[in-house]
């Protein structure tokens, strides 16, 4: 007798990642022939540099295709340790250092390991749509933060501290931020800080874009003296080295929590991929070029995108101040020719002008969609032109 289809009640608890929904649909156009211009994903249209991927064919070629330690190579921890050292000023030893298959990995393993039933864990809104998902899969309460628009959606302490109750485990902050490009200063940052090491309350910050801000020095709350028992740091080299594909990520955090993280990932993916740890101590150990190249590239993208978001009838775009994302609000043409949402919008702008964006649903606001500008100038043109017209369709 064959048994019954049902899931696990934990996995209600998730849903499937709304960028990684819009990229399939996307995709699915792409197969049947369709020009589509992708806004959706967030990832590098840069190649990997040469002197990274040259580490990583080196690898292979000694056949260094094993496992590895859990938590990856020592020498990889140790790179880790000192390049946010050299970028930051902290000072993390190899033992406060996991490696792991992705920053998302990271953040998984972080909120696996910290995040009891029942545990409130505070989260700004507009947040990264996994944030969301990792805590009720922990059992977890999300507490959302609603930030200021006119203020670019950047968290303060003040807002933080009216969320916090007795049963707080966690602050998760995001700077720059997925989706709003939105940053948290420095001092305010250490404000937050220095609140949760007040009522013992851990901060997780979410350090995947930490090298792509427009208008500040990158800076890191890590860097603070004796806030290693409360700040933790989840860190990705997919965005700063354009290494996506290579699934790289680790968490600094005290040695008890890593130690956490490492036994839940022997039950899981094991080690991250070998040869990829060897283009990874490379990306962190060798010139640090390229990433300058692609801030500089962004930033001529960014000015584009909003200049060209900011004439279309109906909407409102700020400027992003980091990252490379830009969340415009459309709320101004809502309402018109069945969009009432900006999921019915996004659908539209799918469907009708082979445009993939992501609806702020995802995000958790109702009036805006996230546009990823990692794309070519030609593409940004492309698709841009294509959502105006759609645009200007819907307010015919």
């Amino acid at each position: 007798m064959q048994a019954a289809l049902n899931q696990a009640d934990r996995i209600s608890l998730i849903s499937v990642s709304s960028t990684a929904k819009v990229s399939a649909e996307a995709e699915k156009l792409r197969r049947a022939g369709v020009d589509v211009v992708d806004f959706g994903v967030g990832e590098p249209d840069f190649p990997t540099p040469d002197n990274i991927k040259r580490a990583a064919i080196a690898a292979l070629d000694a056949n260094f295709t094993r496992y590895t330690a859990m938590q990856g190579v020592q020498e990889l921890r140790q790179a880790i340790c000192d390049r946010h050292h050299k970028d930051f000023g902290t000072n993390y030893a190899v033992n406060e250092c996991v490696v792991t298959v992705g920053g998302k990995h990271a953040i998984f393993n972080l909120v696996q390991a910290l995040v009891n039933p029942g545990d409130e864990v505070v989260i700004p809104v507009p947040y990264w749509v996994t944030y969301k998902d990792v805590v009720n899969y922990a059992g977890g309460r999300c507490v959302f933060v609603e930030t200021n628009e006119k203020d670019g959606f950047a968290v303060t302490a003040a807002q933080i501290e009216r969320a916090l109750t007795p049963l707080t485990r966690l602050i998760i902050v995001n700077s720059p931020s997925n989706p709003s490009g939105a940053i948290v200063d420095r001092e305010e940052f250490e404000k937050i800080a220095m609140l949760a090491r007040k009522r013992g309350i851990y901060v997780m910050t979410d350090e995947c874009y930490c090298q792509f801000l427009y208008d500040s020095q990158p800076y890191s709350v890590a860097s603070m003296d004796d806030m290693k028992d409360t700040v933790l740091v989840a860190g990705s080299l997919s965005k700063t080295y354009a290494m996506t594909g290579w699934r790289i990520g680790f968490a600094l955090a005290p040695t008890p929590i890593c130690t956490a993280m490492i036994k839940l990932q022997s039950h899981s993916t094991s080690n991250p991929t070998s040869f990829a740890q060897k283009g990874a101590i490379e990306a962190l150990n060798g010139p640090q070029d390229s990433v300058g190249v692609m801030l500089e590239e962004y930033r001529r993208r960014r000015d584009f995108t909003v200049a060209k978001l900011r004439k279309m009838p109906g909407i409102e775009c700020i400027e992003p101040r980091g990252a490379f994302y830009v969340y415009p609000n459309i709320s101004g043409i809502l309402g018109r020719k069945g969009v009432a949402t900006p999921m019915q919008f996004a659908e539209q702008l799918l469907a009708k002008a082979h445009v993939a964006v992501v609806p702020g649903e995802a995000f958790g606001t109702e009036a805006h969609v996230r546009i990823s500008y990692a794309a070519s100038l030609e593409q940004l043109d492309k698709g841009l032109t294509r959502m105006e017209n759609l645009i200007l369709e819907l307010n015919s």
